[in-house]
């Protein structure tokens, strides 16, 4: 059986640790804020200046803004399950929002902001964007050449899924405990 050490408290610890656990909340909080507010005024001005337009080239064709709707998820897999992939955003920030209770590891709480601030992003543009609540299309338009088209809230989804991958390799769990083995 893995031993586990004791890096930070739990909500057991003595109120001195509980200001810390505090303070991971808030950056949770922080870091979702920030990636939505990018995502929502990022796609505010694609659909303003791209939309039916040419694509803009960044670098050559190796990378454009181009304006595209998409009704599914990534790589517009799955278009006829937009309600689905809404209700999954949905349960994601739920228990995103959930799990904050028991948070005391910074790196965890930066990753869960990622997720929870993406999953916002492209939750918003399912329930407010054409054709209808629940139904609507995300706006992309990040497109690098021979890849899918993508948005902020995508990277930020994608960035903060790496960091959760990387942190259970480490053994670093939410509540601040790491496994070693």
């Amino acid at each position: 059986m893995a031993e586990v050490e004791r890096v930070i408290g739990t909500s057991e610890e003595p109120e001195s640790e509980q200001p810390r656990g505090k303070r991971r909340v808030a950056v949770l909080f922080v870091v979702a804020a920030v990636a939505y507010a990018l995502d929502l005024v990022s796609k505010i001005i694609v659909v303003a200046k791209l939309e039916h337009h040419a694509p803009v080239e960044l670098i050559g064709d190796w990378l454009k803004l181009e304006a595209i709707r998409n009704s599914g998820a990534a790589f517009s897999f799955g278009e006829a399950f937009t309600v689905i992939f809404t209700v999954i955003a949905s349960a994601v920030i739920v228990v995103i929002v959930r799990l904050a209770r028991k948070l005391y590891s910074l790196p965890w709480a930066i990753a869960l902001g990622l997720l929870l601030g993406g999953a916002l992003g492209n939750l918003t543009d399912r329930i407010f964007r054409a054709p209808g609540v629940f139904e609507g299309a995300v706006v992309d338009f990040i497109a690098p050449k021979h890849f899918a088209v993508f948005n902020l809230a995508d990277s930020a989804i994608v960035c903060g899924g790496i960091l959760i991958v990387l942190l259970s390799f480490k053994g670093l769990d939410p509540d601040g405990t790491v496994h070693k083995d």
